[in-house]
């Protein structure tokens, strides 16, 4: 009995020394605690835990007290636990952060484990292209052109993601994962009603996407991450002014007021007056306020909202010959939009263990959009000469979302392998109203000089309600040390709820429309090393049709049935690679194949009305390229690109058969180079050139220009290339800029069409030979 006791009491002092626990703290290069870093036993790897909203940790390490740290931007690091404190400092990886994504599954991921291509715009790229606007970010992108014009267009844009320049739902905008807007209530305008000045970072994942994020997340997805609450006091007051009429005054302010609840707010206001085109007038406020709160060691809760108030001139396109002589005078003089959002989100993120994770997340979203729209102005003519008289209208639209979505992450010993899990509802009713306008016209001068409303005479007057329910799941797995498998599915339902207030006077009858999708994405990664990987994948996108195209339709008569516009179904094939061979050259490439069935398209009746319909089959494929190149440390080459053809494959349009035809408006090149030098000698500094091409496009369907004598042309835009200069310079607390802006003073178009009643092309005017300048004062 005694020897049993001895062997006991050894044994259990044997456990306790094998068992031992270590103290430590996990902090930044300024000794800030970095929390949620994780720390794993070198050999035990499935021994590991999380630091708390302090940074520290304590954890039980059997013999060897080697351990991995880790945190998401920081270079990781192996250290050896003494039982004294352990104070462990982390070094920040500017290389590391850009490798590391966040939107193709809301978790954070190395970009080599993403099936996709996916594009980062990091907060040091965003600081020193000192954008004017997001589409100077965007477009860094390779294969994306979101393409707007500083001269007339007052941030409202087009977009181009695999797809031709249009207006159509083939794009998602997402503030901190979650969407802006409510399924079916799609604007292409939506991303005025964002604030730019609290961004933090930038995700484009382009191709389907919809088995995580449902539809519209198509050509592309933007993922707009906003600024977190820093740790000490930091901000900054800046003013902007440019020649075409805009000034632009922003602040921005971040602290922890305490050691666990941090604040920022983020706000900006735009005026512009007197631009180089007529009737282009606008103003804009935009703030956003963001709380961060640790509740325990691994249970946080953030709270944001977004106030956008925006009103602007539309000044429209204009004619060919104005567009030719130089003339930017608008025919518009009262034409406008306004738009006012508000979103706010709250968000628990809830660490069960170091496998185990939950977010929760509830959005609300109030937004109310009026327009005088400068499109659907019509101008009366006699024997093709100007009456005086024309028509148009003046539009409502309002919505209110209720957002909750649930996200759960589980980490697997079995070949490292992962489940997410999540399900959604989205319930947005919404308002729309439309009451036409007598327009008068100034015969001599071709200008919309006054209108008056036409009142009750309604285009349409309704409310819907849009439920949006899904559920999904996506599965990774390393079924060999170089080899991970993604595979995805989601199911959504839709349920719109039309209701016709002006029965028997305007618009169809009350309608219940219906509407189901499985989406599923399969992928592959096949890493040959650290530098260099393949990826493959197969993904389905779709998008239901929007309550605007759906119930306003001119094949409907009054009291009619709602027509029949089916949902656009995308399947996706790609294959990529992503190489960095050195600290100086890295290269991205993917080719795609998008394949679109019911593809929506907007066309125009014979009295010169939109209306929308079903494209039948479209087939876009290409290649996009993105290089960046540092042959030293002051000099950085960078060029993304694509080249794409985007065709009908089975359409007709009035009994004409336009299959296996180009489609138009887009353009097989675009492309974007750009050269940032920071001499060495001259310590903030930074001068770059920006090269922005454009390749040749049709504007209207092949051979639909009727030349009067028996034979047929394409209309076509010739396309551009822009050349924009950067020069600044960041002292201590001070930093200024000058943008100058088209330097060689092309004519070009942001966007051009063809309106085949007036027999030719219209434009979009882009920006003439412009100088903007910038300065901030930091604190």
């Amino acid at each position: 009995m005694k020897n049993i006791l001895v062997l006991a009491t050894m044994f259990a002092s044997l456990c306790v020394y094998t068992q031992n626990k270590y103290n430590g703290k996990v902090v930044d290069v300024n000794n800030q605690p970095l929390a949620q870093a994780t720390i794993q036993s070198q050999i035990n790897l499935q021994n590991a835990i999380v630091t708390d909203r302090n940074g520290e940790f304590s954890m039980s390490l059997e013999g060897n007290t080697s351990v991995i740290v880790k945190f998401i931007g920081y270079k990781t690091v192996t250290k050896t636990l003494s039982k004294e404190a352990n104070i462990i400092v982390l070094v920040y990886d500017d290389e590391a952060l850009e490798e590391v994504v966040i939107s193709a599954s809301r978790e954070t991921q190395k970009r080599r484990e993403v099936p996709a291509s996916i594009s980062v715009i990091s907060s040091k790229d965003i600081l020193e292209t000192k954008a004017l606007g997001i589409d100077q970010l965007v477009n860094d992108v390779p294969g994306v052109l979101m393409s707007t014009s500083r001269a007339a267009s007052n941030e409202q844009h087009f977009m181009s993601v695999r797809s031709p320049i249009s207006t159509k739902s083939l794009f998602l905008y997402l503030e901190d994962g979650l969407p802006i807007r409510p399924t079916a209530v799609f604007n292409h305008n939506a991303l005025l009603e964002m604030n730019d000045v609290a961004f933090s970072r930038l995700e484009v994942l382009k191709g389907p996407a919809s088995s995580i994020y449902g539809s519209e997340a198509i050509g592309g997805s933007f993922n707009f991450i906003t600024k977190n609450p820093t740790r000490d006091f930091s901000g900054h007051a800046g003013f902007q002014i440019n020649d075409m009429g805009l000034t632009r005054y922003e602040i921005e302010a971040s602290k922890y007021a305490s050691k666990d609840v941090g604040f920022y707010i983020g706000v900006q206001s735009i005026q512009r007056n007197d631009g180089p085109v007529q009737h282009s007038d606008y103003e804009k406020f935009a703030l956003t306020f963001k709380n961060v709160n640790h509740l325990s060691s691994r249970l946080n809760w953030t709270n944001a909202f977004h106030i956008i108030d925006y009103r602007s001139d539309m000044t429209g396109s204009i004619s060919e010959a104005d567009y030719s002589g130089g003339n930017y005078e608008s025919d518009q003089t009262f034409t406008k939009r306004a738009a006012f959002s508000f979103r706010f989100r709250s968000t628990l993120d809830k660490i069960w263990n170091a496998n185990n994770k939950t977010a929760f997340n509830f959005v609300f979203r109030k937004n109310e959009m009026g327009q005088t729209p400068s499109y659907r102005i019509r101008q009366f003519r006699n024997s093709g000469q100007l009456t005086g008289f024309g028509s148009g209208e003046i539009n409502d639209n309002s919505f209110l979302s209720v957002v909750g979505l649930v996200q759960h992450k589980v980490d697997f010993d079995f070949a490292n392998s992962s489940l997410i899990v999540g399900s959604s509802i989205d319930y947005s009713p919404q308002d729309y109203v439309a009451e036409t306008i007598s327009v008068r016209v100034d015969t001599e001068t071709g200008q919309n000089i006054a209108y008056t409303l036409n009142t009750g005479d309604y285009i349409l007057n309704y409310d819907a309600s849009i439920l949006n329910y899904a559920g999904y799941f996506q599965y990774e797995i390393n079924p060999v040390d170089k080899l991970k498998l993604t595979a995805s599915l989601r199911y959504d339902g839709f349920e719109y709820d039309y209701n016709n207030l002006v029965d028997g006077v305007a618009g169809p009858k009350d309608s219940k429309n219906t509407y189901s999708n499985v989406s599923p994405k399969l992928g592959a990664n096949y890493n040959l090393s650290e530098k260099m990987g393949l990826y493959a994948n197969y993904s389905n996108g779709f998008t239901p049709p929007q309550t605007s195209t759906l119930y306003r339709n001119s094949f409907v008569g009054v009291g009619g049935d709602v027509f029949d516009l089916k949902p656009s179904s995308y399947d996706n094939f790609e294959l990529g690679t992503y190489i960095r061979p050195s600290n100086t050259l890295k290269a991205d490439v993917a080719l795609y194949l998008l394949e679109g069935k019911n593809t929506l398209i907007t066309l125009r009746d014979e009295n010169d009305e939109f209306f929308n319909a079903n494209a039948g089959k479209t087939r876009s494929f290409g290649i996009e390229y993105g290089l960046k190149y540092k042959p030293v440390e002051a000099l950085t080459i960078s060029h993304n690109g694509s080249f794409a053809k985007h065709r009908y494959v089975n359409f007709f349009d009035r009994g004409i058969d336009y299959s296996d035809t180009d489609r138009e408006t887009a353009p097989q090149l675009l492309g974007t180079s750009k050269i940032i030098y920071k001499p060495q000698g001259i310590k903030g500094l930074l001068l770059s050139v920006t090269h922005e091409m454009v390749g040749k496009y049709n504007t209207s369907f092949e051979n639909q220009v009727d030349n009067g004598d028996g034979t047929f042309d394409t209309a076509i835009y010739d396309g551009h290339n822009v050349f924009n200069a950067l020069v600044s310079y960041n002292a201590k607390h001070f930093e200024i800029w000058v943008h100058a802006l088209n330097i060689f003073d092309e004519l070009y178009a942001a966007r051009a069409s063809y309106n085949r009643f007036r027999s030719e092309n219209g434009y979009v005017i882009g920006n003439p030979r412009a100088f903007h300048v910038g300065v901030n004062y930091k604190f």
